[in-house]
């Protein structure tokens, strides 16, 4: 193997282990999230993200990227969530064509129940990575990161 071919090699293992604490993390949430929730991990990913938006609303295509999710994926995602009361949808005053998603008051009590869950989950288990000798390095970067500044 040469020079570039280990290149690869390193980078493809790196991406395999980000997926591997990827698919730990998201397990544990969906389980902890669904059960005491009923909000999958996507969701709560959609609740939480219009949360942080000032006047809690967001274009349907930021709201697709903030969910790592297809333009049509989110519209069905966004269907649920309005059918739950949990979202709404706004046309743009200033764009007929935009429509965004804002968090209803439902929705903004259901995600204030379900953050604590989420966080404590979040932290049990990159705990638990930590413990998993092929994990632990991303993890101990992770905890390296620096935090946001608030806004």
């Amino acid at each position: 193997m040469g020079i570039a071919d280990d290149a690869v090699e390193i980078r493809a293992q790196g991406w395999r282990t980000l997926a591997a604490l990827h698919g730990h993390i998201e397990g544990a949430l969906e389980r902890e999230l669904t059960t005491g929730h009923g909000l999958s991990v996507v969701e709560f990913t959609v609740l939480d993200a219009l949360s942080r938006q000032d006047g809690w609303h967001m274009r349907m295509s930021q709201l697709a990227r903030a969910a790592a999710l297809s333009n049509s994926a989110t519209t069905r995602l966004v269907n649920r969530l309005e059918d739950r009361g949990l979202i709404t949808r706004i046309l743009c005053a200033d764009d007929r064509r935009g429509i965004y998603t804002e968090l209803t008051p439902t929705g903004s009590a259901l995600l204030d129940q379900a953050r604590p869950t989420h966080d404590r989950v979040l932290e049990e288990a990159l705990d638990s990575a930590a413990e998993v000798p092929e994990l632990s390095p991303l993890v101990e970067s992770l905890h390296r990161l620096p935090s946001p500044t608030p806004a």
